[in-house]
This record gives C-alpha cells, sequence and structure tokens, in this order.
C-alpha cells in the first residue's frame, strides 16, 4: 500500500477534513486516556503549520445513530485545545448547511471539530436503505475541505461514511503521518521482514484471532500460542485443560493450524508449563504444572519454563509481532509472563511491533513502550492486516 502522505501535497491555504481516532475513553465529561488524541498531534501541528485550515472528524462510542450527549466529542475538543495551546471550535452536528457555513470560515490555522459521526445512523450504513443516505453523508463531509487526510487506523478496516466512502467525493485523499508509519512497519514485516520472523498472539480466544492465526502459520519462522487461547490447543490434542477458558468448536480448526505450520516449516510453540490458580482472582491458590491440569484449576499464565523457552526466541528473533497478552496481566500474580515478554523484546535489537487494546496497555504498565519500534494504533484493523485484507479506509487513498 503504497499512498500519498500529506507531506507529498502543498497544504498552504487550503482547508482539510482530516480523519481522526478519538474514540476515547470517558468518566463522565472527564477523559481517562488521551493516547489516541496525542497520536494524531503531529499530523495536525504538520498541516497547521503549513498554513491550512482544519476540520476534524471521528467517532466515539456507540450511540447507534441517535444523538446521546454523554457520547460528545466535545471533552476531545477541549483536550485537544489544551495540547494544541490554540482555539479549537466544536461544531454541534458533523453534516447540515449550518455545520457546511461553518466549516467554509476556517481559516488557515483555525481548527473544527465536528460532532460525532456516528450520531448519524448513515455513518456506519448498517440496516436497509442505508447505502445512499451513507453516500450522502460521505458527500456532505468530503465538501467541508480540499483535501481528505485519513490519520485513523484503529478505524480503517471499516467501510464507513468518515473513513472510506467520503474519499470518493475527495479530489485529493492521503494518509497523516499515523497511518503512514503503520503502513511503513506492518507492511514491511509482512512483505520483507528480516529473519528469524516471530510472531506472538495471545488473548483471550482463539476465534477472536483465527484468520491471523491461519495467515501468520504461512509467514514467519515461529508462532507462540499463548494466553487463553493456548487451552483450545491443549484440549485439541488430548491433554485434560481443568476449568480453563476454551472453545469446544474450534478443536479440529486448531488441529489444522498446528498441521499448516508443520507442513510449512514453522514452529508453533505452546507453553512447556502453566501457571495455575484454583480461582479466578487475585487471592486464589496457584501452582506451576507441566502436563494437564488438574479439575478444579484454570490456566492464567504461562510458566517459568515457556518464559525462559520464549525469552531464547525473542533474542533470536530480526522481527517480532506481537498482538495479545500471555497471561491475565491484570492481576498481579499472573502478569510474569507478559511482563517478561515486554521486557526481552524490549532488550533485543529486533524490529519490534505491538498492537491490540490489551498488549499495548500491557506495555505502557512495564513501562517500556519507548524501548518498541512501533505500538500499532489498530485492534480490529490490526488484526485485518495482518490476515492480508484490504482496509477499506486506506485503499480508497491517492497512491504514489
Amino acid at each position: 500500500m503504497n499512498k500519498k502522505s500529506v507531506r507529498d501535497i502543498e497544504l498552504a491555504g487550503k482547508r482539510v477534513i482530516m480523519r481522526v481516532d478519538f474514540n476515547v475513553p470517558l468518566d463522565g465529561n472527564t477523559i481517562t486516556d488521551d493516547t489516541r488524541i496525542r497520536a494524531a498531534l503531529p499530523t495536525i501541528e504538520y498541516i497547521l503549520d503549513q498554513g491550512a485550515g482544519l476540520v476534524l472528524m471521528s467517532h466515539l462510542g456507540r450511540p447507534k445513530g441517535k444523538r446521546v450527549p454523554e457520547m460528545s466529542l466535545a471533552p476531545a475538543a477541549r483536550r485537544l485545545q489544551e495540547l494544541l495551546q490554540r482555539n479549537v471550535v466544536i461544531a454541534d452536528d458533523c453534516i447540515g448547511e449550518a455545520v457546511a457555513t461553518q466549516a467554509a470560515a476556517v481559516q488557515p490555522g483555525q481548527v473544527l471539530m465536528l460532532e460525532n459521526t456516528r450520531f448519524h445512523a448513515a455513518e456506519e450504513g448498517k440496516g436497509p436503505n442505508l447505502q445512499e443516505p451513507q453516500r450522502d453523508m460521505a458527500r456532505q463531509l468530503a465538501a467541508l475541505g480540499d483535501i481528505y487526510v485519513n490519520d485513523a487506523f484503529g478505524t480503517a478496516h471499516r467501510a464507513h461514511a468518515s473513513t472510506a466512502v467520503v474519499a470518493e467525493f475527495a479530489e485529493v485523499a492521503v494518509t497523516g503521518f499515523l497511518i503512514e508509519r503503520e503502513l511503513e512497519y506492518l507492511g514491511k514485516a509482512l512483505e520483507s521482514p528480516e529473519r528469524p520472523f516471530v510472531a506472538i498472539i495471545g488473548g483471550a480466544k482463539v476465534s477472536g484471532k483465527l484468520e491471523v492465526l491461519k495467515a501468520l502459520v504461512g509467514k514467519v519462522d515461529t508462532a507462540v500460542i499463548g494466553g487463553g487461547m493456548a487451552y483450545t490447543f491443549f484440549k485439541a490434542q488430548g491433554r485434560k485443560i481443568g476449568n480453563s477458558l476454551h472453545e469446544d468448536d474450534l478443536l479440529d480448526t486448531v488441529n489444522g493450524i498446528l498441521a499448516d505450520g508443520a507442513a510449512n516449516g514453522v514452529d508453533v510453540l505452546l507453553p512447556v508449563d502453566n501457571v495455575i490458580a484454583d480461582d479466578f482472582s487475585e487471592t486464589a491458590n496457584i501452582q506451576v504444572v507441566t502436563g494437564d491440569i488438574p479439575d478444579g484449576w484454570e490456566g492464567m499464565d504461562i510458566g517459568p519454563a515457556t518464559i525462559k523457552k520464549l525469552s531464547a526466541i525473542i533474542a533470536a528473533a530480526k522481527t517480532i509481532v506481537w498482538n495479545g497478552p500471555l497471561g491475565c496481566f491484570e492481576m498481579a500474580p499472573f502478569a510474569k509472563g507478559t511482563m517478561a515478554v515486554c521486557e526481552e523484546i524490549a532488550a533485543t535489537d529486533a524490529v519490534s511491533i505491538v498492537g491490540g487494546g490489551d498488549s499495548v496497555a500491557a506495555v505502557r504498565q512495564s513501562g517500556l513502550a519507548d524501548r518498541f519500534d512501533h505500538i500499532s494504533t489498530g485492534g480490529g484493523a490490526l488484526l485485518e492486516f495482518l490476515e492480508g485484507k484490504i482496509l477499506p479506509g486506506i485503499a480508497v487513498l491517492n497512491g504514489k
């Protein structure tokens, strides 16, 4: 995906309509984590410094096509104003005559933020008779600027009015720096990785990452399986897993993944030992087992022998992609595996890419985020990219 970015076009005197991902967590009117707003700052500041006016659009939450005051982007506008140290005006809507008039008045260096795009059912285009309303919404959004910039990688896998369809009505449609960086790192990792190429895939369920696992066993040298999904693999192999999380309907599927890995010469590594507990709590009784998990106990983390084995694999790797924690790291007794992976990756010279909400949270919790080459802002978008799918919000942008 060799796409033009804002650095490739003339911006002076133009008005830019830009898609950002300001879907931030809120506690009332207070933003509890402004990471996504900060991630967009380099592109925002560049556009303004180049002498353009800026109209920003984003969704927030799931208002289901209705105006929900608690999901207003006003708190995001206020936080952006604080970070930019320049005035940010919040519009009352994202489309309509009043918004069009307001956007037309935006001068170079000024910022207007549109209200939540998902206040309109046409944004997502779900349901009957919404295809034409979605195109009409996209047409109105595109008319608010001379240039369309997409810098919302986290929503690039959605063919929504403000992410993909809008580009069809824009004469110029390019990436911001955030998406440019995502494409640079993720594209190289999949197309021409330095080897050994190691993928570490964790998280609770196989079903959420099934297609990623299928895709990666044909591309990597080693695929490490951890987290709750490992116990479905164990059960498929005939091992006893006690009360551990698993998905019975995927037993044949995971055996197929193991077979595909073997056929492709890929080492699929499952935990060789596990930290187990007799209750899903921090105060549970804990033990380490290397074989079957007894009835009444459940797997909560990878064990010390697995950590040691995984550390050696990471140390030898040249490219590492990590998505999903290897245990219930939110509880201190079961955080050792995930934290050890953070530390080992941070210590290596390999190109390191981490993505997914829980994985990123773990990296930030470890205090080692600045030691990773790339922290992806995508969850679902990252998974679909790793699967090899075309992301609608990027495919429609101008190529170089």
